[in-house]
């Protein structure tokens, strides 16, 4: 059984977040804890651990995995550009429960599976997914949980689902929200044809937090707003 580690506990912190420092490295995959639900993450630019985590959650390439970042500067190495309207709901809503999808910069060599070019970014507002993100750099970060299943709220309920095809497990209690992030796509932004921003998943930022920052920037609101999709 792969080992799960109580990061509340400091001498469990310490190897813990040591050994999923190796498995990253060793392109192996870790469970660790995020603001909004538990993630199992792969290094972003090593192909076969992104394979490896699409496999290990039943997952196909047709639905390629977010990538965690520690900040601004990552995001804007990842990306083609970043608007000006992209940067203020960085400044307003990160670290926390926003996605947001924009062209990828051309020249990275990774594999996420079949993006048609974008890449979806986040920087979580969690003290252990930051402290690992600056040791390890970009990781390609899906909810902790089987393909159809709930995304888990605890590291337990995560390695019941995942079991030995993830190396370390990092428990930190209950995620903050238990929600999944909101996702954005801001790629006509960059693109220019007709811009604006939609939302592809409701979640832990409203659509009002969005509005404040975008104005009509974002998609007009449904009559409804449409309930939360499950995390994948």
């Amino acid at each position: 059984m792969s080992p799960l580690f109580d990061c509340r506990d400091e001498a469990q912190l310490l190897s813990g977040m040591r050994q999923a420092r190796q498995a990253i490295a060793r392109g192996e995959l870790v469970v660790l804890p995020t603001d909004t639900v538990y993630g199992v993450a792969a290094d972003a630019f090593t192909p076969a651990a992104v394979q490896r985590l699409l496999d290990a959650k039943g997952r196909s390439r047709q639905s390629p995995p977010p990538v965690l970042v520690p900040g601004l500067t990552t995001l804007e190495a990842l990306v083609e550009t970043v608007p000006p309207a992209v940067r203020d709901l960085v400044e307003a809503l990160w670290p926390g429960g926003l996605t947001i999808v924009l062209p990828a910069q051309p020249s990275l060599a990774w594999d996420l599976g079949e993006t048609r070019g974008t890449v979806a970014v986040r920087m979580p507002a969690h003290r252990l997914a930051l402290a690992l993100l600056e040791e390890t750099g970009p990781l390609a970060v899906s909810s902790a949980n089987l393909t159809g299943q709930a995304a888990a709220l605890t590291a337990d309920a995560a390695r019941d689902m995942l079991g030995d095809s993830v190396s370390v497990y990092l428990d930190d209690g209950p995620p903050e929200t238990g929600l999944a992030s909101t996702i954005i796509d801001a790629t006509s932004l960059v693109t220019g044809d007709e811009p604006v921003v939609r939302v592809l998943r409701h979640g832990a930022v409203s659509r009002e937090s969005l509005r404040e920052v975008l104005g009509d920037l974002l998609e007009p609101d449904p009559p409804e707003h449409a309930p939360q999709e499950p995390a994948e």
